[in-house]
């Protein structure tokens, strides 16, 4: 799953940066509005996490200006303001959730969690591609009731799959959605977490789910 954090303190930025890249997401930073705004508008997220007191451009208006471009991306909003005003001004201009600084990192992942499973206006709770549920809240992933047990990044790139299942998914957009927007290493890493997920959720089970489609990329079909 893919987050963006938009975050000025930079030390807490890296904090949270590292906690949920642990956990498997795959994590853009940005520092102020702008940065955060652009990123929001250019790429695809899960999740955003938005400081309320930015450089630039602030919380709010990034929030709002979102909403009033059409995305819907769940956002949980940061500030270290508090008070039931700025909730309420956080909540009528787009936010999904709340959290005041400091906070428990613990409560920050739970409340993320909840809101991909509840995701944006159209996502479900889990992808279901024939026999196979992927349950990105929960990071599950099932076979005909099977249990599979999945690494974050394996999860990660099932995930940008299964999102689009039977379409074809380039290399470039699986490392777009399961490694963060600075990953500069060999794109071939790509193929050894496709040749792992193979191993697991189909050659088990007698399947060819998985495919490749030369020169373009790979396929997670029904059957």
């Amino acid at each position: 799953m893919r987050v963006l954090l938009v975050e000025d303190e930079q030390r807490l930025a890296e904090l949270v940066r590292s906690g949920l890249a642990g956990e498997g997401f795959a994590v853009d930073v940005a520092h102020d509005g702008r940065d955060g705004l652009w990123l929001a508008t250019e790429n695809d997220y899960d999740v955003i996490v938005l400081d309320v007191m930015l450089p630039r451009l602030n919380g709010y208006a990034l929030c709002s200006r979102l909403r009033e471009a059409g995305d819907w991306t769940p956002i949980m909003m940061l500030t270290a303001k508090d008070g039931i005003y700025d909730e309420a001004e956080a909540l009528d201009n787009g936010a999904d959730d709340y959290l005041s600084k400091p906070f428990s990192y613990v409560v920050l992942l739970a409340r993320l969690r909840a809101l991909v499973r509840r995701g944006g206006r159209e996502r479900p709770v889990s992808l279901t591609v024939g026999d196979l549920v992927v349950d990105p809240a929960g990071l599950r992933c099932r076979r005909g009731g099977a249990e599979i047990a999945l690494t974050p990044k394996e999860f990660a790139v099932l995930h940008g799959l299964a999102r689009r299942a039977g379409e074809v998914v380039s290399k470039s957009e699986l490392l777009a959605q399961a490694w963060d927007f600075s990953y500069d290493g060999d794109p071939n890493i790509v193929e050894v977490y496709i040749s792992a997920l193979r191993r697991k959720i189909d050659q088990p089970f007698g399947r060819t789910t998985l495919v490749t489609v030369r020169g373009a990329g790979y396929r997670l079909e029904a059957e």
